[in-house]
């Protein structure tokens, strides 16, 4: 039963919450309604009812994050408008690539994917510079850095999704369908969930150490680009035409990112504590985040990691049953995911109901990001079955 002081609360709580609104919150919330009736207005007829539903809850999803979230509103409009720039140099002809200047060394999905990768990596070197040098200036280009680089990796995306469509309606799809496009979305979601802890816990030095996971995702993007010519944009196999796709590999992703953070703030949490030990003095001692904020970050990111993991296992069982028949058929993938949802149910477990903390959670979280890592790409390199994001 809700007490007289709880509601009071909640009404308080709603007010100040309409209180820290601004005009360029509403302004923003208005440009994002407005494009999500201009897209459903021009395709509704071209999507069912799951689309829809899709579309909406995207929006819907946006609006109440962009509310607590002021950076989302920026970057969500600086995607927007460079995305719809891209598209209009484009006059609906692929080959324009190659004649207009800002598709070809800028906007085009291949030129802006460059851009996130090459900025990844600059943020990297320029996060230890800023933990070792403790420059403010150093700090906040490398923060720059990131968000630029996210913002690119989106608009990659959003123009190759549009690509697509340029070679024909037949090819066009979203572009989560293989490792070269899911690479990508897994950089700038590891990004944008540390950029918002970044935010939160109020600090920068964590930066370096998570970028390194992103650096290390763009070298293979880059190698498997290069090497294994896998940036053309193909057809979608028939099981995976399916409006499932667009939300069960992002779900995925997201759990993936918040797992992979998880890993690398072990790393540091690792490595706070033996410097307390050993050199307390340090720079590692003095400059790395407390051990109860560490442990915080890592628990927060692994229980978010979780629900979104849960959540694409859910899709995935649904996904599965309307292309093959079943939900569930143990499939290497399949049976894989399933190490990874125990491994993190286990970990939280001992979490919530033993209280274990510190180092052993540390160490068992990095060990989980290998286990991830075997179940998103070692099934690929090692195994065969229903699913797969491509061959290496």
């Amino acid at each position: 039963m809700v007490t007289s002081n709880q509601t009071l609360k909640l009404e308080l709580d709603q007010r100040s919450l309409l209180q820290r609104l601004k005009l360029t919150d509403w302004i923003w919330a208005a440009m994002l309604l407005a494009g999500t009736f201009f897209v459903y207005g021009e395709y509704n007829e071209l999507m069912d009812i799951y689309e829809k539903g899709i579309l909406i809850l995207t929006a819907a999803t946006l609006l109440v994050m962009g509310f607590s979230w002021r950076a989302l509103q920026i970057l969500t409009t600086l995607i927007a408008l460079l995305s719809l720039f891209a598209l209009s140099r484009y006059g609906g002809e692929l080959a324009q690539v190659e004649q207009d200047f800002f598709l070809k060394f800028m906007f085009s999905s291949q030129s802006a994917i460059m851009w996130m990768s090459a900025l990844y990596v600059m943020a990297t070197i320029a996060y230890f510079g800023w933990l070792f040098s403790q420059v403010e200036f150093v700090g906040r280009v490398a923060s720059s850095m990131t968000w630029i680089a996210t913002a690119m990796g989106f608009v990659g995306l959003m123009v190759r999704w549009y690509e697509s469509y340029l070679i024909g309606t037949d090819v066009g799809h979203i572009p989560v369908s293989n490792l070269y496009e899911v690479f990508i979305l897994f950089s700038i979601i590891t990004a944008l969930i540390y950029l918002h802890y970044e935010k939160r816990y109020n600090t920068r030095s964590l930066g370096g150490f998570v970028l390194l996971i992103i650096s290390a995702a763009v070298g293979f993007l880059l190698w498997y680009a290069f090497d294994r010519n896998a940036a053309g944009i193909q057809p979608l196999v028939p099981a995976l035409q399916s409006y499932w796709m667009k939300i069960h590999v992002p779900a995925n992703f997201v759990g993936y990112g918040a797992f992979a953070l998880a890993a690398m703030v072990g790393v540091v949490y690792l490595l706070k504590k033996r410097a307390l030990d050993h050199n307390p003095t340090g720079v590692m001692a003095l400059r790395l985040p407390e051990l109860n904020m560490l442990d915080d970050v890592m628990y927060k990111s692994i229980a978010l990691g979780f629900a979104f993991f849960t959540l694409a296992t859910i899709l995935g069982a649904l996904w599965a049953a309307e292309a093959w028949g079943g939900y569930w058929s143990w499939d290497p993938k399949e049976t894989w995911a399933l190490i990874v949802w125990l491994n993190y149910a286990a970990w939280l477990h001992m979490r919530l109901t033993k209280g274990w903390r510190g180092r052993p959670m540390a160490w068992w979280s990095v060990i989980g990001l290998f286990v991830t890592l075997f179940a998103f790409l070692g099934v690929n390199m090692f195994l065969s079955g229903l699913h797969s994001y491509g061959e290496l």
